[in-house]
C-alpha cells in the first residue's frame, strides 16, 4: 500500500465527483418514486438540497432553514403550511451529521442516512453502479490520516480502505503503523478504561452515564470478557482462579489410600491383624492347655476372630466414598464390634459365675451348665443387628459432597443419614462395654490364678475412654480428618482388647510355662 500525499489547497481545487454522484443518486431515486404510481400513490416527493461544505455550523443553519421554510430562519415557526416535511437525509460526514441529528431529535423528525436499495445506474463513464439490499453502495472507501505540517499546511496519508461488499472479516484494511497521532498518543474513544477479564463494570454517579468504574469479581465468580456487565457464578464443584477469569474444578478431598495418614493407619491395622491371627494360631495349638480352657476357649476364638475383622474393617473407611461404602462402614463396624464386646461380656459373666458355682449348695450350677455363653453372644449381637437394620430402612447413610466449607476443595464424605441411628449403634456398644466393665470390676478380686476379670476391666476402661473422647472430636472435624478420628478409635479400642486380654496369656504360655498347669489354678 502506498501513501497519497495531497495538500489542503490541492484537495480544495479538485472536483469531487464522488460527492456530486450522491446527489444524482438521490435525484434518480425521487424521480423513480414519483413516476411509479404504485409506490406512493397520490403523493409527490419534493426535496431541498443544501451543501454543508463539511461545516457543522452551516449544516445546522441549513436544517433550521428547511424547518422554517422560505424567508428568514425563525426557530419553532414554519411560515408555510402547504408542504409536509417527511424526513431528512443526513450528511456524509459525522462532524455534520451528529449536530443535525441532535437538532432533529428536538423537533422529532426522522433522519435517514442511506435508504436506497436495489437501484442501478450509470455514473456517466458507463460504469455500472448499484446499492446493496442493506443500502450500502458498491464502492470502496479510502481512509486518510491528516497530519498538520504547520498552522496553514497539512498533508493526507492513505492508511486504509473499507469495502462494504466484501465478507465481514475482509471489509476493513487498516495499517496502524502509518497513522501519526497528536502528541504521539493514541486517543481514547471512551471516558473509562476497559474492564479486563476478572472484573466487571460498575456505574459511577459522579461521571457521565457512559462512564464507569471497574470492580473485581468476588470469590466464586468470574468474567472472561472485556467490559463485562456482570460476573458469572462458578458451579458448586468449581472455584474461581486468582485472576477471577476462569472457573477451575475443585480438588477432591477424602482419605485416599495414597495419603500419608492413610498409609500409617493401614500399616497399624495390618500389623495388629497379623498379631491377632498369630495369637489365634497359638490358642488353637494350645487349646487343651489350662490357661486357654480356663475362660472358655470358644469365646476366646470368637473374640480373636472378631478382633481380626475389626482391624480389617478399617479399609472400608479408606478411599473415595460411595453410597455403598457409606452404608457398610458403620453397620459392619458396629456388628463386628458388638460380637467382640458380647464375647467379652460372656467371658466376664462366666468368670463371675464360675466362682459362684464353686460354692457348696450354689444355685448357679444349673444355669452354668446351660450354654449360656453362646446365648449371650448371639442375643447381645443380634440387638445390634436389629438396630442397624432399622437405621438402614428409615434413614441410611449416603454420599455427601460438601462444596461450601472450602473454596478450592470439595469434601467427599458420608452423611450418616440419621444421627439417631448412628448414635444408637455407638450407644449400644457403649452399653455392652459398660456392663462388661461393671461385672469385671466386681469379679476382679476373685481367688483364681487365671482370673482375667482385672484385664477385662482395664480393656473396657480403655474402650470407654477412647470412644467418649472420639465423639466430640468426630463431630468437630470434616472430610478425611473425621474419618481418621474414627479409624484411630477403632484401632485403639481393638488394640486395647487384644493387648489386655490376650497378651498376658501369651506371656504365660511362652515365658511362664510352669504357671500353665492345672494345679496352679487351685
Amino acid at each position: 500500500m502506498t501513501n497519497s500525499l495531497l495538500s489542503q489547497s490541492e484537495l480544495s481545487q479538485m472536483p469531487v465527483f464522488s460527492n456530486y454522484k450522491y446527489f444524482l443518486d438521490f435525484r434518480l431515486a425521487v424521480e423513480e418514486v414519483n413516476r411509479n404510481p404504485y409506490i406512493l400513490p397520490n403523493v409527490t416527493l419534493g426535496y431541498h438540497v443544501y451543501d454543508s461544505c463539511a461545516n457543522a455550523n452551516k449544516a445546522v443553519k441549513s436544517t433550521i432553514q428547511i424547518l422554517s421554510g422560505p424567508g428568514a430562519t425563525v426557530p419553532n415557526y414554519y411560515c408555510t403550511g402547504e408542504d409536509n416535511i417527511a424526513g431528512f437525509i443526513g450528511d456524509l460526514l459525522s462532524v455534520t451529521t451528529l449536530p443535525i441529528a441532535q437538532l432533529l431529535n428536538v423537533y422529532e423528525y426522522t433522519q435517514l442516512n442511506q435508504y436506497l436499495r436495489d437501484i442501478q445506474y450509470n455514473d456517466g463513464s458507463e460504469k455500472r453502479l448499484y446499492y446493496h439490499d442493506n443500502g450500502a453502495m458498491n464502492t470502496m472507501y479510502r481512509i486518510y490520516n491528516r497530519m498538520m505540517i504547520n498552522k496553514t499546511f497539512s498533508t493526507f496519508y492513505l492508511v486504509g480502505s473499507f469495502m462494504p461488499w466484501a465478507p465481514p472479516d475482509k471489509q476493513l484494511h487498516f495499517n496502524t503503523s502509518l497513522v501519526t497521532w497528536k502528541n504521539k498518543e493514541v486517543p481514547r474513544s471512551q471516558c473509562s478504561k476497559n474492564c479486563l477479564p476478572g472484573s466487571r463494570k460498575i456505574k459511577n454517579n459522579k461521571k457521565p452515564i457512559c462512564c464507569y468504574d471497574c470492580v473485581n469479581c468476588s470469590e466464586g465468580k468470574i468474567s472472561n470478557t472485556t467490559d463485562s456487565d456482570n460476573c458469572i457464578k462458578c458451579l458448586p464443584s468449581e472455584w474461581s482462579s486468582s485472576k477471577r477469569d476462569q472457573c477451575l474444578p475443585k480438588l477432591e478431598d477424602f482419605l485416599s489410600f495414597s495419603d500419608g495418614l492413610s498409609i500409617a493407619l493401614s500399616s497399624i491395622a495390618v500389623l495388629f491383624w497379623t498379631i491377632s491371627i498369630l495369637i489365634l494360631g497359638i490358642f488353637v495349638s494350645h487349646k487343651d492347655s489350662p490357661i486357654v480352657k480356663a475362660n472358655n476357649k470358644t469365646l476366646s476364638f470368637i473374640l480373636l476372630i472378631s478382633l481380626s475383622l475389626c482391624f480389617l474393617c478399617v479399609f472400608i473407611f479408606i478411599g473415595r466414598p460411595v453410597d455403598r461404602t457409606c452404608r457398610l462402614r458403620q453397620i459392619v463396624f458396629g456388628i463386628i464390634f458388638s460380637i467382640s464386646l458380647s464375647s467379652v461380656l460372656a467371658k466376664t459373666i462366666m468368670v463371675y459365675m464360675a466362682f459362684k458355682i464353686s460354692r457348696p449348695g450354689s444355685g448357679w450350677k444349673r444355669l452354668f451348665s446351660m450354654k449360656l455363653s453362646n446365648s449371650i453372644v448371639v442375643v447381645a449381637s443380634s440387638i445390634e443387628v436389629i438396630i442397624s437394620i432399622i437405621w438402614l430402612y428409615f434413614s441410611p447413610p449416603y454420599l455427601e459432597q460438601d462444596t461450601h466449607s472450602y473454596h478450592r476443595k470439595v469434601i467427599f464424605q458420608c452423611n450418616e443419614g440419621s444421627q439417631v441411628g448412628f448414635f444408637a449403634v455407638l450407644g449400644y456398644l457403649f452399653v455392652l462395654a459398660a456392663v462388661s466393665f461393671t461385672v469385671a470390676y466386681l469379679a476382679r478380686t476373685l481367688p483364681d490364678r487365671f482370673n482375667e476379670a482385672k484385664y477385662i476391666t482395664f480393656s473396657m476402661l480403655v474402650f470407654c475412654s477412647v470412644w467418649i473422647t472420639m465423639v466430640p472430636s468426630y463431630l468437630s472435624t470434616k472430610g478425611k480428618n473425621m474419618v481418621a478420628v474414627e479409624i484411630f478409635s477403632i484401632l485403639a479400642s481393638s488394640v486395647g482388647l487384644l493387648g489386655f486380654i490376650f497378651f498376658p496369656k501369651c506371656y504365660i504360655i511362652f515365658l511362664k510355662p510352669e504357671m500353665n498347669k492345672r494345679k496352679s489354678t487351685a
